[in-house]
């Protein structure tokens, strides 16, 4: 089976060091990886990169920037500093887009926060164009407007893309936080018309959940109709890699050459 349009991202496969998820995925003709802040943080930019450049694997995207809203004006300027240093270390290990979890603050208002929002990118996106990198809003599931993201439907991204009509801003489109919205399709294709989906992540939405955050399914578990929304994204014109992005401590703690084995498994459905 051809896996080079698969993409895993390293906290998929959380407790494997970049070294074994590279080896892991380059064994079984996996075409990209996304990597995820934490690993960058436990070594350096300088020496991750060097360890993936012995890889044929494409880094798809840095995750994850973002959290711009706060009621301190001290803490958005930290935020702000951060996805600027962000933005270089993905320049640094060859990472072309900068996924961003936008923020939100629950002593303020969503629409306080999403103006903060805004107004982070606008210090930002100087620095994307500069070192070249592209910048990707995620709308997050309503569940986590509290504190994780004030952008909560593709409209809302979409609003906010159109509105800088900046071609290194666009959006990330994750089946996890989207799947329920009505306007779904319509958004897709809105998004697509103008080349601004930067990013397509998978997994699966199941019920009972044990945990909002770490509770994710494998594709073919849950409710979510995986190949329609795929078929919507790569009609609008996406060409990138789809992304497997799965928080699961059910799966983190099996065996993850297992698990791999299932990701692999779960893709082919969906794909043929």
């Amino acid at each position: 089976m051809d896996l080079s349009n698969l993409c895993i991202h390293t906290i998929t496969n959380k407790p494997w060091s970049l070294e074994e998820a590279l080896d892991a995925y380059t064994h079984r003709g996996i075409g990209g990886i996304s990597i995820w802040e934490h690993v960058v943080r436990d070594s350096d930019a300088g020496k991750v990169n060097q360890l993936i450049r012995q890889y044929p694997l494409e880094v798809t995207s840095y995750v994850r920037g973002g959290f711009f809203a706060h009621d301190s004006s001290s803490e958005r300027k930290k935020s702000v500093d951060w996805n600027k240093s962000m933005i270089r270390e993905a320049a640094q290990i060859n990472a072309p887009l900068l996924v961003l979890v936008c923020g939100a603050h629950p002593g303020q208002s969503l629409e306080k926060s999403r103006s903060q929002i805004v107004d982070g990118l606008e210090e930002i996106l100087p620095v994307a164009k500069e070192y070249r990198i592209k910048l990707g809003i995620e709308p997050l599931h309503p569940m986590y407007a509290y504190e994780r993201s004030a952008i909560n439907t593709l409209t809302q991204a979409n609003d906010i893309v159109e509105k800088f009509n900046d071609e290194y801003l666009g959006t990330v489109i994750d089946v996890y936080h989207l799947w329920w919205d009505p306007d779904l399709e319509k958004e897709i294709y809105r998004s697509g018309r103008s080349g601004k989906i930067f990013g397509f992540h998978i997994c699966d939405y199941k019920m009972p959940m044990a945990d909002v955050l770490n509770d994710r399914a494998l594709m073919g578990e849950g409710c979510i109709d995986l190949s329609r929304i795929m078929h919507w994204v790569y009609e609008a014109g996406f060409t990138g890699k789809t992304e497997v992005e799965i928080f699961s401590d059910k799966y983190w703690a099996m065996d993850q050459d297992e698990y791999l084995d299932l990701i692999i498994e779960a893709y082919a459905q969906i794909i043929t």
